[in-house]
């Protein structure tokens, strides 16, 4: 069966089998196509995401050769275990139809959505086993092989936000299992790949005084001030404030800070 993976290098597996296009635009053009599965893209969506403002006289006639050249190389690779073809002709445009099973995205949102349901049922345990496994299907960044135009930097904009809500649903899991200790290494790396998400430093300054590390809460909470300070001019939030003054300087046994998905930013931004 064949399956495509988007969440990290865009890749074409044939069973165990690589066939991922070498074409830079031929590669872009099937990008666009999965993002968008089972539903209709424009051939002028394909022409604006590969040539951008400026396409030439013949970018219609090009895309069509490069949708061609997609759909032979999946009729030679065989047809998916269901017999449905894959790509259909759709006016104004192209869908391509698959299963869940066949992209990594679509099975990391279908188990985003069921552990996103143990939650508000109160199933942390098993909200945070489904979030691994969501977790586990990204090897680095979506796409990262594929010379993305402006319709597909939307797209990977939103992967991106999706991975990280599944990220901070899967850390208020552990928080609620009380796993704080394998929490404090995670938290560190995630404060230097996201400097400016003031809900991880909060967090981690939390974690640190619950296992009884005061001092060094205090030396995290000095770095994310200096870094709201310098970088951002802003002070801390009144959560921060409440967690340095009530967990750390107070020692109480209080609740963790609430997430603050506002803060959310890459490091990149």
């Amino acid at each position: 069966m064949l399956t495509f993976k988007l969440l990290g290098p865009l890749e074409v597996v044939n069973g165990t089998e690589p066939c991922t296009p070498t074409a830079p635009r031929v590669l872009r053009t099937l990008a666009l196509l999965l993002v968008r599965a089972h539903h209709v893209v424009p051939l002028s969506t394909i022409v604006e995401e590969l040539w951008e403002d400026d396409p030439p006289r013949t970018a219609s006639t090009t895309a069509q050769t490069y949708v061609y050249q997609l759909r032979r190389m999946i009729d030679e690779q065989g047809l998916p275990v269901s017999g449905k073809e894959v790509f259909l002709t759709r006016a104004p445009g192209y869908v391509l139809q698959c299963t869940a099973e066949q992209i990594d995205l679509f099975r990391f949102q279908q188990l985003t959505s069921r552990a996103e349901s143990l939650m508000q049922r109160k199933e942390p345990e098993q909200a945070s086993l489904l979030l691994r496994a969501a977790l586990d299907l990204w090897t680095g960044a979506p796409m990262a092989n594929v010379s993305t135009g402006p319709v597909l930097e939307g797209y990977l904009a939103s992967l991106e936000e999706q991975r990280l809500r599944a990220l901070n649903l899967r850390i208020e899991a552990d928080l609620q299992l009380g796993r704080i200790h394998q929490l404090v290494e995670e938290l560190r790396s995630l404060v230097v790949e996201f400097p400016y998400n003031e809900w991880y430093h909060s967090l981690l300054i939390f974690t640190l005084a619950r296992v009884g590390r005061r001092h060094d809460a205090l030396q995290a909470f000095a770095r994310t001030r200096r870094v709201l300070s310098e970088d951002l001019g802003l002070t801390p939030s009144h959560e921060l404030q409440r967690i340095i003054q009530d967990a750390v300087l107070r020692d109480q046994d209080i609740r963790p800070p609430s997430p603050m998905p506002s803060s959310i930013e890459p490091l990149s931004a």
